[in-house]
Parts: C-alpha cells; structure tokens; sequence
C-alpha cells in the first residue's frame, strides 16, 4: 500500500481530540485522569454525550483522514437522516485506523479497539497487507463500552502502543448511546473495504470512496443497539467505490460486495445474532457489508450496481411505529 511518506495518523487525530478536551462541557463528555496518568473520555456512560460528540469522535476513528457528517435522507427514504463518510485516503483511514479489529481482554472484560492507537501496534494481519505503520508520542484508543477498562488493561495498551501512560486517551462510547450509534453508523464505508479484502480484492486499486446509511435510534438493550447499528449498513447503507485496474476487475467486486451476497441475509442483526447464541464469529462474515454498493472502474468510466435496500426490514428494526 502506498502511503504519503511520515503519514502519522495519530498525529493528525491531535488538533481533533484537543477539540474535544476544549468543548468536553459542550458536548456533554466527561473527561477523567486515570491513575496512571491516562485520560479517560465518557462518551455516553455517566455523561450524556450527543450526535455531535459521535460525529466528530468518527472523524477521530478515522485518523483525521475523514469527515463524516449527518445528512438528510432525501425524499421517499426511510429514515430522514443519515451519517455520510469519505475520507482523503479511505484505505488507511478506514482499515488502518477506524477497523475494530483489536482484541483487548483483561478477565471478564471485553473489547474491540478502533483508531490510531491500533496502528502504532500492528499486531494485526490487516497491517501485513496495509504496509503501514505508525510512530508517534501520543495515542488514541475508541472503544464501544458501557465501563472503563480495568487498571491493568490501560497499562497494557499504553505499552503496546509504546507510549508513556500519560499520552494515552480512551475514549469509550457505549452501542445504546448517541454518540456510540453514530460512530457505529459512520462505518458504511470501513464495512465495504474490508469486505473488498476479504474478497481478495488489491486494496492498492481502491482510489476513494464514499458512504452513507441511514442514522436508526439507539435502544436501551444493547442487543437492540447493536441490531439496529448493523442494520442500518447491512439493509440501508450504500456505497460509492472508485478503483483502478481493469473493468471486469470493478464488476466481479461490485457483484459480490453488498450484504445480499450472504447466506445470512435477511432478518434483523439482532435475530441472526441471537440464533447464533451469541457467537459474533459463527455468522457468516460476507454479511458485513453495505446493502447497496457502486463500483466505478476508473479505467473506463463505467459504474457497476448491484445490491439493494430493504425499507420493511429497517422499519421493523429500527422500532418505527405507523
């Protein structure tokens, strides 16, 4: 993967996470001092949190690569607003930073890792094939969360990122919250790379991209939650790629990407979920992709559709009464 030379994602998320310290009281965030010296923002746990604080916390999962903005739907949708994605280097920003591909584990608790922080580790495989890493002072951690991580695990992350304690922020954002059903919804795009990579495509011809899915309303349950996240990009997301190489190259991506492809697909997250007792990794991994995905092979201009949307589903998902 050809990177810009000194790229630091975690410098350039800085200024971002500067910002949020700056309008903490604004955004309803809380902002604490672990003892180690680490800084600890609440995102919707005992504070409150909003719509803006997960926007702009998704632009932070992204690396400072991205922007993500909430947008209205547009007539005869669904749903009358949606969170829209792109980003100056989709594959880095997405799959190099916003991916929750690390596994954090300390006794009972659980969780992914997204953001910069992942790449100043590069323990995961993805790293083999992004050929990128990252080297900075200061690292940023986002977990989907409803309670801080235990003493031990924030000074495991701080030595694994090779940081000093004091130069690590966490910033946790639980699925039921606002600002955790906006992050989660600003992955419309992220969902399609690494649906690409695990389809074998080269991520070296993925040029941009852009994504957007409708915006559902959190759930108390965080089964309902996390349905509802899924929901939105797997049966109302749709997904802009433009790539390089040859057309058939474009078309074969763009039959195989949407969400459809699945044996899987079909009901609500939280159904397929629960029939699967829980286990998140027996459900078939081609299910995790946008609804509605377009290819446009830059090679010769043409754009290829495939996928589709399914309004009755997200109804009955997204709880909307008649």
């Amino acid at each position: 993967m050809t990177v810009s030379v000194g790229l630091s994602i975690n410098r350039l998320v800085a200024p971002l996470v500067e910002r949020l310290h700056a309008d903490a009281r604004a955004l309803r965030l809380g902002i604490t001092h672990h003892s180690s010296g680490a800084i600890l923002i609440d995102a919707g746990i005992e504070h409150a949190g909003g719509l803006e604080a997960g926007r702009r916390i998704a632009e932070i999962c992204l690396g400072g690569l991205g922007r993500v903005s909430l947008t209205p739907a547009g007539g005869g949708e669904l749903w009358p607003w949606s969170v829209t994605v792109h980003a100056a280097d989709p594959v880095i920003a997405c799959l190099g930073s916003q991916y929750a591909g690390w596994r954090l584990q300390e006794g009972k608790f659980f969780a992914l890792g997204s953001g910069p922080g992942r790449a100043l580790v590069g323990k995961e495989e993805i790293f083999k094939d992004l050929e990128y890493a990252d080297s900075a002072e200061d690292a940023v951690l986002v977990l989907e969360v409803d309670r801080p991580p235990p003493d031990a695990l924030i000074g495991r992350i701080a030595e694994e990122c090779r940081v000093r304690p004091n130069r690590l922020t966490i910033i946790m954002t639980p699925t039921t919250s606002l600002a955790g059903t906006v992050q989660i919804v600003a992955r419309s795009l992220e969902v399609a790379l690494h649906k690409a990579h695990t389809l074998g495509f080269p991520l070296k011809q993925i040029r941009d991209g852009i994504g957007i899915a409708p915006l559902p309303p959190p759930a108390a349950d965080f089964i309902a939650a996390m349905g509802r996240t899924n929901d939105a990009i797997l049966y109302g997301g749709s997904v802009l790629l433009f790539v390089d190489g040859p057309e058939e190259q474009a078309r074969t991506l763009a039959t195989a990407m949407p969400s459809s492809a699945s044996r899987d697909y079909g009901r609500p997250f939280a159904e397929t979920f629960a029939d699967y007792r829980g286990d998140f990794y027996k459900i078939d991994p081609l299910l995790f992709s946008p609804g509605l995905v377009e290819v446009t092979a830059l090679s010769s201009g043409r754009t290829f559709h495939h996928g589709k949307h399914d309004p009755a589903l997200l109804r009955r998902s997204f709880g909307l009464s008649e």
